[in-house]
């Protein structure tokens, strides 16, 4: 995945917009489907629990389903994006560990893949204005700085793929 820079104002209100839907639709859709269920095949003792949860499953299911499919369509581009970012950035994350110390050994894969992951979430929080813990993150980034001159390798978060963490 590479870092593509997007326009905030359109992000945060194409997700505005989906959140909206999603939680609409989740509504409506669970209520609907079990109101139909009792309907059809209403429960003698009154408890109507488990036809509830079915109407909750299935919405979310279908919402999935829509979300999916219409991932790739053009109004969901940014939406999409900070979703697959997000997802590399939780790999990254459940590796940072093993990441941080073969950086320090001068894996050239793992300081990039450190690049990629300071670059990427710097972004989201910019995005979502989350500005109260980019201090460590400032600080995370002087440490690796630092690693790169040590071993004289020029940091590239765009160089970074999936892919190299299956080594850590």
């Amino acid at each position: 995945m590479q870092l593509v820079l997007i326009d905030k104002q359109r992000y945060r209100r194409h997700l505005n917009i989906v959140i909206g839907a999603c939680i609409s639709t989740l509504v409506i859709g669970s209520l609907s489907v079990a109101q139909l269920l009792i309907l059809l095949l209403p429960d003698p003792s009154g408890s109507h629990f488990y036809w509830n949860l079915l109407g909750v499953v299935t919405t979310c299911l279908f919402l999935i389903s829509l979300l999916l499919k219409f991932k790739s369509h053009d109004f969901m581009t940014e939406v999409a994006y900070v979703w697959d970012l997000k997802q590399s950035l939780n790999k990254i994350t459940r590796a940072m560990r093993k990441l941080k110390l073969a950086a320090n050994q001068g894996n050239q894969n793992a300081m990039n893949a450190l690049q990629f992951s300071y670059d990427g979430s710097r972004q989201l929080w910019l995005l979502d204005d989350n500005l109260l813990t980019i201090k460590s993150l400032d600080d995370s980034q002087k440490e690796l700085d630092e690693l790169a001159v040590k071993y004289d390798f020029l940091l590239d978060a765009n160089s970074y793929h999936s892919d190299q963490l299956k080594t850590f």
